[in-house]
């Protein structure tokens, strides 16, 4: 090998060891997008855990039946609280911003994300012991595991995925992402714990999550605990300005 040829190896060895260090420390500003912002909402719940304050845009309602919402990796997740409480007006909503997301403090990671839902579900099931958990694209994650780690009553996931590793793979073919990612969220693992009625949601032209991972995702539930249903001619982002969103959502409640 001449050495020009080995010092063009070299530099692009290089090259490829520093993209790969600088997408393990910064794997987490391609996942999570902070929105920011105060929450519009008729009453906050500041969840205070570990290090953080996290806060809940809640529409409170009295009775047994309450729905807890997980948004996307760059939704404001009070801007629902019109449409669902228009939608589910016997229920009361909580829906998490999650950490450093419209006026919750710390950072987000899986494992955090995962310690608070548990902690606003165990609040939220002392006075409403029957809770719907919905989650939506990175949010399913979530969802999907608190419901696999606490008496939830029905489970209803929106654009699923069935790993964000997957994703990951796919999306960086040339990275050992395998080794580098820190939050995988393996939906999958869990689906085989839920007992309780499941819905999937997908869209028909989603162009974040292929559907082949949600159907992954499906087969992992047992038989008959899960349906999946698609919403024809959306998008992963708008899937939720189809008419036939919030009646899904409802239908599975």
């Amino acid at each position: 090998m001449s050495r020009i040829l080995w010092y063009l190896v070299a530099a692009i060895a290089a090259i490829y060891l520093v993209l790969c260090v600088a997408l393990l420390v910064f794997q987490r500003s391609l996942i999570y997008f902070p929105q920011p912002g105060s929450i519009t909402a008729p009453a906050i719940l500041t969840l205070a855990v570990d290090d953080a304050q996290v806060q809940v845009a809640v529409r409170p309602h009295d009775g047994p039946d309450a729905l807890i919402y997980f948004g996307g990796n760059a939704e404001d997740v009070s801007r629902n609280l019109p449409t669902f409480s228009a939608a589910f007006p016997d229920r009361a909503l909580y829906l998490m911003n999650y950490r450093g997301f419209s006026g919750s403090s710390g950072s987000p990671s899986e494992a955090a994300i995962a310690r608070d839902a548990l902690a606003l579900f165990d609040q939220v099931h002392a006075t409403h012991p029957n809770i719907a958990v919905v989650g939506r694209s990175l949010g399913t994650g979530v969802a999907v595991r608190l419901a696999s780690q606490r008496p939830a009553a029905r489970l209803i996931l929106i654009t699923p995925f069935n790993s964000l590793q997957d994703l990951a793979v796919r999306q960086y073919p040339m990275f050992p992402v395998k080794w580098l990612l820190k939050d995988t969220f393996e939906s999958w693992k869990y689906a085989a714990r839920i007992s309780v009625p499941t819905r999937l949601i997908a869209a028909e032209n989603d162009e974040v999550v292929p559907r082949d991972s949600t159907e992954q995702l499906y087969t992992q539930f047992t038989k008959g605990v899960a349906t999946l249903q698609v919403i024809g001619g959306v998008g992963h982002n708008s899937i939720s300005e189809s008419p036939e969103y919030l009646k899904l959502i409802g239908d599975g409640l």
